[in-house]
């Protein structure tokens, strides 16, 4: 019997993903100037104000409170009438250094024993669903708010639009996990109050949306995709009528608080630990990219067509506690998930320092995960620069999104014999 699987996104304008931004982009800064910061930083916004809190261990300085603000206004909160802007806003910084009881049992002599920053398990997961290995519907609500984004920036096809926006996509699929079709659209988009008739200003919000962003979207998939779009599709347009009141007025937000939309929009699992502000030390975060890393090369290699692994660790110690793999009988290989899970430990060090190593995690890299999605991204090589008051100018080339790398591929097919 078919069933029904939906995934959501926010936008960057959200007022969590602010509180995500603005973490991740004060992480950034500490690495740029000292690559070896230890750094677990919250973020906190509502109207008018922003809370900065958490704990650091750096030899940098930074100045948090321009940081934040620049960050405020790139997203696109720099008017008045928002009741929230890079400009006015109120920033507090409650950030204090980090506990020496932590930091003794990850720093070590040795640096390849690096203790793991946090006890906990981790997971990564990938599908032949789609071309970038992410489930489809979290991908298709993605695509809509970055291509929503833009369209906002570009301030031409339409004018009315504000930072903040929801998007959720149902799909139908058949018992074998192929789509079959898509059955409802939500999008929920901050908007200015441009016409005194509500019902005159929800209908011109409607047909934009469908007529402008949708369009653009479709155009970015594979024709197997594209088939999925037809007219029977039902769209949730801005469902309550309006949305002017919207970002941290109209919601306090706060860092960490859309895990699932960062990871795999509820396919797979999740751990539960939140990503932004960390470190690479922590391996709620470092451990979560390498296991995605992992199973998008399983799955690349063709070892199955659907994989989750999960990885745990005990504070202050190197070595995971676990491995595992699921191949949700998906496998094209004649080995058990267990004899699959063996030889995975075999390819790729996850002792935290491997992992760091591995996946170049200790590079200011990590503003640009803070909105739509840490997974399923493009791998890319960027000149990112950083400016402080105390420590000058720096300007790194750096690699974004690593984990995403099909650079074990071939070394997988030959450990499982893979022609």
């Amino acid at each position: 019997m078919a069933y029904l699987f939906t995934s959501e996104s926010v936008s960057e304008g959200h007022p969590d993903k602010i509180a995500d931004q603005i973490s991740d982009t004060l992480l950034d800064n500490f690495l740029a100037f000292d690559e070896d910061s230890k750094v677990a930083c919250e973020t906190l916004v509502t109207t008018g104000q922003v809370v900065l809190a958490g704990e650091v261990r750096s030899n940098t300085y930074i100045d948090v409170q321009d940081i934040a603000r620049n960050v405020i206004n790139d997203i696109g909160y720099t008017k008045g009438v928002y009741k929230f802007s890079g400009d006015s806003c109120g920033v507090i910084s409650l950030i204090h250094e980090q506990s020496q009881d932590i930091n003794q049992g990850v720093d070590r002599e040795n640096k390849k024993e690096q203790g793991a920053g946090d006890q906990g398990m981790m997971f990564g997961y990938a599908t032949t669903e789609t071309d970038n290995y992410m489930p489809l519907a979290l991908d298709i609500s993605h695509k809509m708010l970055i291509e929503l984004a833009k369209i906002r920036r570009e301030n031409k096809d339409i004018t009315y639009l504000r930072p903040d926006a929801k998007s959720q996509v149902t799909i139908e699929y058949s018992d074998d996990n192929i789509p079959q079709n898509i059955k409802a659209i939500v999008l929920s988009t901050q908007h200015d109050d441009f016409d005194a008739d509500d019902d005159k200003m929800l209908s011109k919000i409607k047909k934009d949306i469908l007529d402008i962003l949708m369009p653009r979207v479709i155009s970015q998939f594979p024709g197997k995709v594209q088939k999925l779009f037809n007219e029977d599709i039902t769209y949730h347009i801005n469902p309550t009528g309006k949305f002017v009141i919207g970002g941290p007025h109209g919601d306090a937000g706060l860092t960490g608080r859309k895990i699932i939309v960062d990871t795999y929009g509820g396919k797979g699992a999740h751990g539960g630990g939140a990503f932004s502000g960390k470190d690479p030390s922590k391996v709620d975060r470092s451990a979560a990219y390498a296991s995605r890393h992992i199973a998008k090369n399983l799955v690349a290699a063709g070892v199955a067509n659907e994989v989750l692994v999960q990885v745990s660790y005990a504070i202050g110690v190197a070595e995971p506690t676990s491995i595992s793999v699921d191949t949700y009988n998906s496998s094209n290989v004649d080995l058990s998930n267990g004899e699959i899970a063996k030889k995975v430990s075999q390819i790729f060090d996850m002792r935290p320092a491997a992992i760091e190593k591995r996946l170049k995690l200790r590079n200011p890299i990590y503003r640009e995960t803070a909105a739509y999605g840490h997974m399923g991204r493009e791998p890319q090589t960027i000149t990112k620069i950083f400016e402080s008051p105390y420590s000058g100018k720096v300007k790194k080339e750096v690699e974004l999104f690593t984990w995403e790398k099909l650079d074990y591929v071939d070394q997988i097919k030959e450990a499982f014999n893979i022609n």
